[in-house]
């Protein structure tokens, strides 16, 4: 597929995923300024665009427009927004180049001008800038901060977030070689992470952290400072920009399409309930298939799309996701019930019914496929804002923050083609927030929940007639992690691991027995139970035609049933064939397997299958360790992301150091903490057997069994610590490191 450069910068350069903002192409265009009409993301939540409004319409290509916003205590009388911030128009902005010292330089050539609501415009008479090193610095009163030029949707916001960005990168985190290396990209015309840092201006803005009404400029600040997942997404997009011209030719077909497996593991806060208001909730989120029309001919099926763009011998990956999901959540509280005067632990659960079905949507964007081999595909992602329940009493918007993509990708089999998979693990946080109803306006008005998600995502490519005959005789290793809330036993959370073996097949449904180890960990009012258990079940396979445009086809999606098949293959049926335990895919060669647990046998989550090996072999060396731990206390909830650590297997040894975001509920004083980051270090011994499996002892109280792929550099790994008092499960994905050159 072949764009001219306008369309890809429009599309993917510059990643424009700004709220109703428009693109520097749609900038371009000879359209009359219309300051006065500016709007606040306050008052402008919609679908369909990310957390931040954008006023960048009718400005010219070469102009920015400035907008200052600063803590409460600063602005009093400023013009309210979103997360804590009022506001203003600066007494004074001035434009100059830096560098790592903090030196300014006054040679950068622009002007300034007001627009007709007062807001300041500045035109670059050489282009707007698009490297770090020409800062934009707005005073009012007594407070200072400043922004990159560079930033893509070209409205520049100048407050906490994107004083931060500065400060904290270029002028903390950068040495002065590391500066030398971006500029480097910058003026290189084949560099394309140049445009990181649009995308890095930009997506700061997306990210919902309340900033403390009495702060200054350092405490606010340092209140982001102290938010694990936006500095580490700050950190972890400021390494990426290192990387210079690291894009390949890896994917040469014009667009590789993936059916997409997703878990969201959450624990947050709610505060829509009044009787249990400040509450702590545990959450789940499973990829769905979505029904677009009633009578049945057009599905929404969870997907992702790597598209290759090649245009005057630049090669630009870019990649979108569209995942429809089901959600369940579990209250926990410290309350009175029936005013007893005592207060006692209590919990509610909140099945699907309750949750109408939402989306987990990343707007298009560009990403880096690295030249290692095999390549991790790198970007900063943004994601959309959806509303549901928009007929209601009560709307609710949905805004997430954004997060830093690092994933494995498969080397692919040949030159058409794509890999046949793309797999990863991230955090993200964000708000449901109530919206009102103003002349076709949402308004943003009180919190109803803040959560925070381990995310996983197992991208599978789509296959032409998928035949699950071909899997007849095969066995495979399997992990999973599954959720399970009632009201009578009020939190499971259960791992397994074991052997998945197929017999003969009948038509499109292919008979299976497994043979699991089980770990559940189960939460009550006195806290955790650990129980190790070993499980044989029947678990079968359906192949699940696809409507698309061009037919009915099989195209890689499976179906797992125990004794409800729901095969329903007539597509007139409103559910579309559920079957009992969960809907997944399939690679191609149809070496992996995953599969969406819903609510069925196992409960709901994720389970990971990969064929047993004949005569397989680990690579030893160094893994990108990502994934979720449930923790569990009398006093606490956690929830732990294991965010992008190391393991190291070689000799028989395994070590491990990383840090963890972790997510903490106090359960007594109804709080749940915002992420911090903790170091996670241990030493071990790992053993392997020829058939794929993997087991990790030895690591103080956790224990690690799993299986590893037949190309030997993907592991999936199930954890747990039944030592107490805190006692711990989860789920992890291991991916080899190609280890590469200093840039």
């Amino acid at each position: 597929m072949r764009l001219t450069i306008p369309s890809i910068l429009a599309t993917s350069l510059l990643l424009s995923a700004c709220g109703g903002g428009d693109s520097a192409i749609d900038g371009a265009k000879d359209i009359p300024n219309r300051f006065g009409n500016t709007q606040n993301a306050l008052d402008d939540f919609s679908s369909g665009s990310t957390g931040d409004s954008s006023n960048a319409r009718g400005l010219k290509p070469n102009q920015v427009r400035v907008t200052m916003e600063l803590p409460v205590n600063l602005a009093p009388e400023g013009e309210q927004t979103r997360r804590n911030l009022r506001i203003v128009i600066p007494d004074q902005v001035r434009v100059y180049r830096t560098n790592t010292r903090a030196q300014t330089f006054d040679d950068v050539r622009y002007s300034t001008e007001k627009g007709t609501d007062g807001h300041f415009i500045l035109t670059f008479d050489n282009g707007v800038p698009i490297g770090p090193d020409v800062i934009i610095e707005a005073r009012y009163g007594s407070a200072t901060m400043t922004a990159l030029a560079a930033d893509a949707d070209r409205d520049v916001k100048v407050n906490p977030f994107s004083h931060y960005l500065v400060t904290e990168v270029l002028w903390r985190r950068y040495s002065t070689n590391d500066f030398q290396t971006v500029l480097a990209c910058v003026d290189n015309a084949s560099c394309l992470n140049k445009y990181v840092w649009g995308t890095l201006a930009d997506q700061v803005h997306d990210f919902e952290i309340e900033i403390p009404e009495n702060a200054n400029v350092t405490q606010a600040t340092s209140t982001l400072a102290n938010r694990a997942d936006f500095a580490s997404y700050v950190a972890d997009m400021a390494d990426y920009a290192l990387l210079g011209q690291a894009s390949s030719d890896r994917i040469s077909a014009s667009a590789a399409d993936y059916n997409s497996v997703f878990l969201g593991l959450e624990l947050g806060q709610t505060f829509r309930e009044s009787n249990v208001a400040g509450a702590g909730q545990w959450g789940v989120r499973m990829a769905q298939v979505e029904r677009l029309t009633e009578d049945n001919r057009a599905f929404l099926y969870p997907a992702l799309t790597l598209t290759s763009f090649d245009a005057f011998n630049l090669n630009i990956t870019s990649l979108a996701t569209d995942i429809p999901y089901d959600r369940q959540t579990q209250i926990h509280g410290f309350f009175e019930r029936n005013n007893s005067g005592i207060p006692e632990q209590l919990f509610f659960e909140r099945g699907t019914e309750t949750w109408e079905r939402n989306s987990h949507s990343s707007a298009p964007g560009a990403a880096t496929l690295t030249t290692e081999t095999p390549a991790r595909l790198l970007a900063g992602r943004a994601l959309y804002q959806t509303i549901t329940k928009r007929n209601s009493s009560l709307i609710n918007g949905w805004t997430r923050n954004p997060y830093y993509l690092d994933a494995f990708t498969s080397e692919p089999v040949n030159d058409q083609s794509g890999p046949d998979r793309v797999l990863t693990n991230y955090f993200t946080g964000g708000k449901a927030i109530a919206l009102e109803d103003d002349n076709g306006k949402l308004k943003r008005r009180n919190i109803l929940e803040n959560h925070y998600l381990s995310v996983f995502e197992l991208h599978l490519q789509r296959a032409e007639e998928f035949k699950v005959s071909d899997m007849a005789g095969q066995a495979y290793n399997v992990t999973y992690l599954a959720t399970r809330f009632t009201d009578g036993a009020p939190a499971t959370f259960e791992t397994g691991h074991g052997r998945w073996a197929f017999g003969s097949a009948n038509d499109q449904t292919l008979n299976g027995t497994a043979n699991v180890d089980q770990f559940t960990l189960a939460r009550d009012a006195s806290g955790g139970v650990a129980t190790p258990d070993t499980s044989n079940d029947t678990w079968n396979l359906i192949n699940r035609r696809s409507r698309l445009s061009s037919g009915d086809i099989y195209m890689g999606r499976l179906g797992l049933f125990r004794n409800e098949i729901d095969e329903r293959t007539n597509f007139n049926d409103p559910n579309f064939g559920i079957p009992d335990i969960g809907l997944g895919a399939a690679t191609p060669n149809q070496d992996l397997m995953a599969f969406n647990l819903n609510d069925g046998t196992l409960g709901s989550g994720l389970l990971v299958a990969g064929k047993t090996l004949t005569n397989g072999a680990l690579t030893e060396g160094a893994y990108r360790l990502q994934g979720a731990i449930v923790g569990v206390t009398q006093e606490e909830n956690r929830l732990y992301h294991v965010n992008n650590a190391r393991l190291t297997l070689a000799n028989s040894s395994a070590s491990f150091e990383g840090v963890t975001m972790m997510v903490n509920h106090l359960i007594e004083d109804n709080e749940v903490e915002a992420p911090e980051e903790l170091p996670m270090q241990f030493n071990g011994s790992f053993t392997t057997t020829s058939e794929g499996g993997i087991s990790i002892t030895g690591a103080g109280e956790y224990e690690m069994h799993g299986f590893y792929t037949g190309a030997g550099n993907q592991i999936f790994l199930v954890i747990s610590d039944s030592t107490g008092p805190e006692m711990k499960t989860g789920l992890l994905l291991a991916t080899l490191i190609e280890e590469s050159p200093e840039p």
